[in-house]
């Protein structure tokens, strides 16, 4: 029978696949692993036999929280990483080759907008923003070229979302992969790989891990592929996730559907305070009635997720209210038990041209992106209306 995500959460290993029954995983603090024999050393490195041999290629805690995450994406096979980045890094290596095109969502986690620079600027693999809201546009970007088409959704900071269906179907008909940062949902709000993705990649240091004791990137999709990864841009390359991380990211999932209701409960009071606030100019979150894609945002995800963008006059205002919140810690990073507040233009994005922050991104000077945790409502609004009030 299947069961539902929140028990799936919780029972993602069952006791009998543990030698000495152990309700929780054992954490393998070990860097190898011994053969019984030449002859099966000689077999594992070959592929024709399961079993351990490093932990760059692979560790029974890691292999644990693979699996976990692959069933609650819906996916075949997972992969970990030492970070977010190094998923993202790892798929986008293993899928393009110079002279080939990646199409991205007009906004993009800074750091990912580095590695997308660095592949151009050094190994002549083109990419290109572009408004995804419209599906006739992506249609008429794609060229011959294109082997990825690379989207956040909701998008990072500006929360925008991109029909993941549509994207799919037509990233499919052009003979591309799509592959989906899912981020800023989690599968408990949201599961690319149903509506058409091939690859999701996550930041698992975020939502999956909940707690902002770790850095961890989880990818999920199909098997032939990340066992690809595994023994080629992971290998080679390194970005392994350590056993203890894995470990507690395990233990972070068992409380994700929980974590995730609150986040989202939490942070539509907060939008819907924001939204009448005179001193704020715009709010960017799903949950809003008047939110412009809010009929995706009901199709598309079982909820709004935990992340709000709210828009200050200038710069200068911007600055006052993150230099004058009490409750909310000024600090990057999302999904974790305390609220969180930055400012994208000068920290996460900073490295992103600020003629494309502005025009292709529509990341203005004055937004401000708050990472709603977990807190009481209330307090987090007590909190933001003491900061607007020094404006």
């Amino acid at each position: 029978m299947e069961r539902e995500f929140d028990t799936r959460s919780i029972h993602w290993m069952e006791p009998k696949r543990e030698v000495h029954g152990s309700l929780t995983p054992p954490l393998y603090l070990s860097s190898t692993f011994v053969f019984p024999t030449a002859e099966a050393g000689e077999a594992r490195f070959a592929g024709l036999e399961d079993g351990m041999i490093y932990s760059r290629l692979g560790n029974p805690t890691v292999a644990v929280l693979e699996q976990a995450v692959a069933d609650l994406e819906q996916g075949e096979a997972g992969l970990a990483f030492g970070s977010g980045m190094g998923a993202i890094s790892a798929v986008l290596i293993a899928m393009v080759e110079s002279g080939d095109h990646i199409l991205c969502s007009e906004g993009l986690y800074g750091c990912t907008y580095g590695l997308l620079a660095m592949l151009k600027q050094k190994f002549k693999v083109d990419f290109s923003l572009i408004d995804m809201s419209d599906p006739a546009k992506v249609a008429a970007a794609m060229r011959p070229e294109t082997k990825v088409v690379y989207v956040e959704t909701p998008i990072n900071p500006t929360l925008k979302l991109v029909d993941l269906k549509a994207v799919s179907e037509i990233a499919h008909a052009h003979g591309a992969q799509l592959v989906v940062d899912n981020t800023f949902l989690s599968p408990a709000l949201q599961q690319p790989l149903l509506l058409g993705a091939d690859v999701v990649v996550h930041s698992a240091t975020k939502y999956l891990g909940g707690h902002g004791d770790l850095i961890a990137g989880v990818a999920v999709g199909r098997k032939a592929f990340l066992d690809e990864v595994r023994m080629s841009t992971l290998k080679d390359i390194g970005a392994v996730m350590a056993p203890m991380e894995a470990w507690l990211i395990l233990r972070g999932l068992k409380t994700l559907p929980v974590r995730m209701e609150r986040h989202c409960a939490n942070a539509m009071k907060v939008a819907e305070y924001l939204a009448g606030h005179e001193k704020v100019t715009r709010v960017d979150y799903p949950g809003l009635a008047d939110f412009p894609q809010k009929e995706l945002a009901e199709r598309q995800m079982r909820g709004p997720g935990g992340v709000i963008s709210f828009e200050v006059a200038t710069l200068e205002a911007g600055r006052k209210v993150l230099n004058s919140v009490r409750l909310a810690q000024l600090a990057v990073s999302l999904g974790e038990a305390t609220t969180l507040i930055q400012h994208p233009a000068s920290m996460t994005h900073s490295v992103v041209p600020p003629e494309v922050r502005r025009e292709e991104m529509g990341i203005s000077d004055g937004l401000i992106r708050i990472s709603v945790g977990l807190e009481a409502a209330q307090d987090i609004i007590a909190d933001l209306e003491q900061a607007l009030a020094e404006i």
